[in-house]
């Protein structure tokens, strides 16, 4: 049945239960009509309201106004008799000329609003509740202040990454396991203007090849046994509008990188078992610690790919080229561990600051968070010494030239007692041996660890555990 159809007696009724107060005026702010509720309460009948101008009827009203302002006035507190109200009132328009306005009350007293907040308040919750997991889980947490050290080629990069951080155009990040890589994505996507989007983070390494397509791209109900209802979004459309960080893209395999290719270079994806592509507008970081020239060289990684995530490529140097920066980032680490392990003004004693700018470091800055974690998890005072390194940066401990101070006896006894437990030793073992296999291998892990002889899970698993990447 089309409104026209509709008997004319039926549109009072239809109105006084849409809304309980409603006001209508012509292009004078006279009342054209008004609905027998609001009449009752401003102690008026419907013929007397009706052919008044509105200001006579109903108190501090703005219907006359909104007529010669022609702009809406939405939930606007609205004073009648002592009350309260929220009202809306808006231009009215018919064949786009302006004929009036129409104006209701949504709440009549403070009593009706707090119902009504009640109602929703669990609604509100629930969505603080996601908005904080969205926070979480697709919001970046680092900035640029965040970037620590006055190396020259490390501030060199620091700068590149904020002149670019504003343009669309994708960004390689190159650099060894450890070095900052995901801290530069996080950096450039805050203080780009997508910073208000999310910030989506895809390890292309430690999702199985046989999952990483719908994982990056989603599925659709029904693509395989087990896909949930409905579908699922894809992690690229889940980073719409914002930034889609790829770490380890150098370990994507080939199938895929072509089925990346076409979401970088068509802007568009399709997920598994869809019919149609979906557009997207995302911004791509891209970070590996493989050499991808090699790579494409020997064709282990496809040539167009890579000049298209290659638009801005920015070098992150290893810790072992700026010792200058070890102790600087070593106090941030231990100011961040103190507020995580409840402890004040931890220090480093001048034999470990000593150690610790001699060591190579190939597990970078996260091998150097976790020696410091290590120490502050066995340290009984505030001032970390030699002993509590972790065992493979005192292996030449003993030759270690101590003066004849009373505090330097302490320490020589000290580390004359200190005997490496045998969980130490063999942590120590396993570690040599990941880093040794991921030489061997060219920094591949999925032939590391079958090098290693264990799965690739448990690979990663020691891999992190001993901050390892």
């Amino acid at each position: 049945m089309s409104i026209n159809k509709l008997p004319n007696e039926w549109f009072e009724e239809i109105l006084n239960a849409a809304t309980e107060w409603i006001v209508v005026v012509d292009c004078q702010g006279i009342i054209l009509y008004i609905n027998l509720a609001y009449c009752e309460f401003l102690n008026t009948t419907v013929e007397d309201a009706i052919g008044k101008p509105v200001q006579e009827v109903i108190e501090n009203t703005r219907m006359h106004l909104v007529v010669k302002t022609e702009r809406a006035e939405v939930a606007s507190i609205h004073f009648i008799k002592g009350n309260e109200m929220i009202a809306n009132r808006y231009p009215l328009y018919v064949n786009d000329k302006l004929v009036g306005a129409v104006g209701t009350v949504m709440f009549r007293n403070s009593q009706d609003w707090l119902d009504y907040s009640q109602k929703i308040q669990p609604l509100l919750e629930e969505l603080k509740y996601y908005k904080r997991r969205f926070e979480t889980e697709f919001g970046s947490k680092y900035t640029f202040g965040d970037l620590i050290g006055n190396n020259r080629t490390f501030l060199e990069a620091k700068r590149l990454a904020e002149r670019v951080s504003g343009s669309k155009s994708a960004v390689l990040l190159l650099g060894e396991s450890g070095t900052g890589k995901e801290l530069f994505a996080h950096a450039i996507h805050q203080t780009s203007l997508r910073a208000p989007f999310p910030f989506v983070r895809v390890n292309c390494a430690s999702i199985p090849e046989q999952l990483l397509e719908s994982e990056l791209f989603g599925y659709e109900e029904g693509a395989f046994t087990g896909a949930k209802r409905g579908g699922k979004k894809g992690k690229f459309e889940l980073a719409h509008r914002g930034t889609i960080f790829l770490d380890e893209v150098g370990d994507m395999p080939l199938h895929m990188q072509s089925k990346l290719l076409r979401a970088v270079q068509e802007k568009e994806v399709e997920r598994v078992g869809g019919q149609k592509p979906i557009s997207i507008d995302v911004r791509i970081i891209a970070a590996t610690h493989r050499n991808l020239e090699s790579m494409v060289q020997k064709g282990e990684f496809r040539e167009d790919l890579y000049y298209r995530l290659n638009v801005v490529k920015i070098e992150i140097p290893p810790l072992r080229e700026r010792k200058e920066d070890i102790l600087d980032i070593a106090k941030i680490l231990l100011q961040k561990m103190e507020r995580h392990f409840n402890r004040q003004d931890i220090e480093l004693s001048f034999d470990v600051i000593e150690r610790l700018q001699k060591h190579s470091w190939p597990g970078n800055v996260r091998e150097l968070e976790n020696v410091l974690e290590r120490a502050v998890n066995v340290l009984d005072g505030n001032i970390i010494c030699l002993p509590h390194l972790p065992l493979y940066l005192r292996d030449n401990e003993h030759n270690f030239a101590y003066s004849s101070t009373a505090h330097d006896k302490q320490q020589a006894n000290v580390s004359e007692e200190s005997i490496p437990s045998l969980k130490e030793a063999v942590a120590d073992a396993e570690r040599k041996a990941l880093l040794k296999a991921l030489q061997r291998t060219n920094g591949n892990k999925q032939l590391a660890a079958s090098l290693l002889e264990i799965g690739k899970t448990s690979f990663y698993d020691k891999c992190k555990l001993y901050g390892i990447r």
